[in-house]
């Protein structure tokens, strides 16, 4: 696609993000901030059978920042919760077309991912999962 492209949708998404809200009784939250440029997202999510059935986030950030929020959540939902801990960097970045980021604006796109990282980190921690390398994953996305 062309860099014309990627740029609409990430307006588009920022301007119209999906899952945006709240979930009612979700198993696992977490919120987190980028406070170099404002960003602030959190993520509610559910997960029934293994799979994830609800996801929303909630929060406010730059276009970047809502844009990766909003695909991000499309990606997860519906996934295994081993689908969703794989879910790297390098998807989120290159479904936006985003892959050469300038530096100072890659927290901003991978804010949502780490959020996401640590909410699944605290549900599968608090089944009494293998959490693994997941907390390190959140931890080392930038």
């Amino acid at each position: 696609m062309s860099a014309d492209i990627y740029h609409e949708m990430i307006v588009d998404y920022s301007r119209n993000p999906l899952n945006f809200g709240r979930l009612e009784d979700p198993h696992a939250t977490f919120h987190d901030s980028n406070p170099l440029c404002g960003d602030s997202i959190g993520i509610d999510l559910r997960v029934e059978d293994g799979s994830v059935s609800g996801i929303t986030f909630h929060g406010k950030g730059c276009a970047i920042c809502m844009a990766c929020s909003s695909v991000l959540t499309e990606m997860a939902k519906g996934k295994t919760v081993e689908e969703v801990r794989r879910i790297g960097k390098d998807d989120v970045l290159g479904e936006l077309g985003l892959e050469h980021l300038q530096a100072v604006r890659i927290k901003c796109a991978l804010l949502s991912l780490k959020v996401l990282k640590s909410a699944l980190y605290g549900y599968i921690a608090e089944k009494g999962g293998d959490t693994g390398s997941l907390k390190e994953d959140a931890a080392g996305l930038y």
